[in-house]
């Protein structure tokens, strides 16, 4: 597993090889192969990142505390991890089991850019994983870009106009309490019009009305 490359490109010298190979492997792959998964690391990457980019909104920006929530936590969604993943290449370094080859999501794919910044952060110190964020995560919030949009909003406007009933009803609940997984469905008169997943409810409901305000716009 050849990644060394991958890291010189943002000046990393990495101190534990096999660390890094750990922020790869995903659960699938460690079951088969008796190793470590990325869980642990993924854990702390997810609280490095939140630091990070706290710290960047409260240096850069006059915006309020729910303000800084707000768009921090467009920044740090699953939907921008796994943008950002794709784009620098993190995805193609992924070790999955049999059964998971070809169904490398969205949700494995930004776990393995959380994981690895954990993995960063434990070899070269904070500094160093800042600097790596920030030229990842930087240009993205310097063009303004939003990975996630009031969704719930904008459906709710669109039901009202039609008069009709809309509500959020989460129908799964998995994972350990460190790393939960939440589905929701949106329902639109009874009927199932979209269908999100997220590590927070709110997260899982805007994606699902996400789905349904793409269904409905068709």
């Amino acid at each position: 597993m050849d990644f060394q490359e991958f890291f010189e490109k943002y000046h990393i010298k990495l101190k534990n090889p096999e660390r890094m190979q750990v922020a790869f492997t995903h659960s699938s792959y460690s079951n088969e192969h008796h190793t470590e998964n990325y869980e642990r690391l993924e854990f702390l990457g997810d609280a490095v990142l939140e630091l990070i980019t706290s710290e960047y909104f409260y240096l850069h920006t006059n915006l309020k505390e729910g303000d800084m929530s707000k768009t921090r936590a467009s920044f740090v969604c699953e939907n921008a991890l796994a943008t950002y993943a794709r784009e620098i290449g993190l995805d193609k370094y992924i070790l999955v089991g049999h059964g998971q080859v070809g169904k490398v999501n969205d949700t494995i794919i930004a776990d393995v850019f959380e994981s690895v910044l954990g993995a960063i952060y434990l070899d070269c110190g904070f500094l160093k994983a800042k600097e790596y964020v920030d030229q990842i995560i930087l240009p993205y919030i310097k063009k303004g870009v939003h990975f996630l949009g009031d969704y719930k909003s904008v459906l709710q406007e669109m039901v009202q106009t039609d008069k009709q009933s809309l509500r959020y009803e989460v129908v799964s609940e998995e994972g350990p309490a460190h790393d939960k997984r939440f589905t929701v469905h949106v329902i639109i008169d009874g009927i199932v019009y979209g269908t999100g997943t997220g590590k927070s409810k709110k997260e899982a409901e805007q994606k699902a009305a996400y789905d349904a305000y793409q269904k409905r716009a068709e």
